[in-house]
């Protein structure tokens, strides 16, 4: 694949989606072999942990991802069965899920104590401030307790307290945290995401699959507002989604599926780009055919 130039610094902007996620590993591979990497990172929800996973060592970035995202199962992120969940809800009376699955494999795989000064890449992760509902980068200090708090889809996990702010999942005000990346500097924006509003879900079954839903149709269109604000001013290369999935944002079984067919989106769609000054290349809902 010919190597594909952009103005730098250049921003990797990695959006939320839950088990969509893993389509970020099939991006980042085809953007490694089209000689992109990134000089800053932004992330919301799970984007951000595969943000900071990026972040940490982008050298090895993919097939560190690829080990985590396979052995990766719905349990393990959202432990416990139907009656686990009433009584969460009974007892804490804002969620389903501890986010105790999440932080056991955040510290697994970046180690209990890492900080964003650790990171090999500048890292902004996004969460929202419950008390002005309003999007805030954090971009110093320990990483874990952002990483919580970007992913905490309120319903779903428990908001997490950091300094003087008790915050949700980053998701609710900026799931493609664009803005962000320009904020911290990028001069052109690679974006990977992965709720494009081209994505199908399957009709959700459960009380935790109508929160993830409706969480997940508040976010996408976020970015088809803010793609255009962004590409005013530098190039937005917004990669390709393959063709959708009728799944759940809360399935893990597709992981392979859903990893390759958005390395051969990318693919293809790298292998014919031409960058030649600000502008939208791809957007919000375009997917491969």
């Amino acid at each position: 694949m010919p190597e594909l130039t952009l103005p730098r610094p250049i921003g990797f902007v990695l959006g939320g989606g839950g088990s969509l996620g893993a389509m970020q590993i099939g991006m980042l591979r085809a953007l490694e072999e089209a000689g992109v990497r990134p000089d800053l990172v932004t992330g919301t929800s799970v984007g951000s942990l595969n943000g900071a996973m990026l972040a940490f060592d982008p050298i090895d970035a993919v097939d560190r991802l690829r080990k985590t995202w396979s052995h990766m199962t719905r349990p393990e992120a959202f432990p416990g069965g139907l009656l686990s969940q009433m009584r969460t809800l009974r007892n804490a009376k804002t969620h389903l899920f501890p986010n105790t699955g999440l932080a056991a494999i955040i510290n697994d795989n970046l180690g209990p104590d890492v900080r964003f000064e650790d990171l090999a890449v500048p890292l902004g992760v996004v969460a929202t401030d419950v008390d002005t509902a309003e999007p805030l980068l954090v971009r110093s200090g320990e990483l874990l307790p952002i990483l919580l708090a970007s992913a905490a889809i309120p319903g779903i996990y428990p908001p997490v307290a950091s300094d003087d702010h008790l915050l949700y999942d980053g998701g609710l005000v900026a799931n493609v945290p664009m803005r962000q990346a320009l904020e911290m500097g990028a001069r052109s924006l690679v974006v990977l995401d992965c709720a494009f509003p081209g994505q199908v879900h399957s009709p959700p079954q459960t009380f935790a699959e109508v929160l993830m839903y409706t969480a997940m149709v508040s976010m996408r269109n976020q970015a088809v507002l803010e793609a255009p604000i962004a590409a005013a001013q530098v190039p937005v290369v917004y990669l390709p989604g393959p063709a959708p999935v009728r799944m759940s944002p809360l399935d893990f079984s597709h992981t392979e599926e859903l990893t390759v067919q958005a390395y051969h989106a990318a693919r293809g769609y790298l292998s014919e780009l031409t960058v030649d000054g600000p502008g939208l290349y791809g957007g919000p809902g375009v997917r491969a055919l």
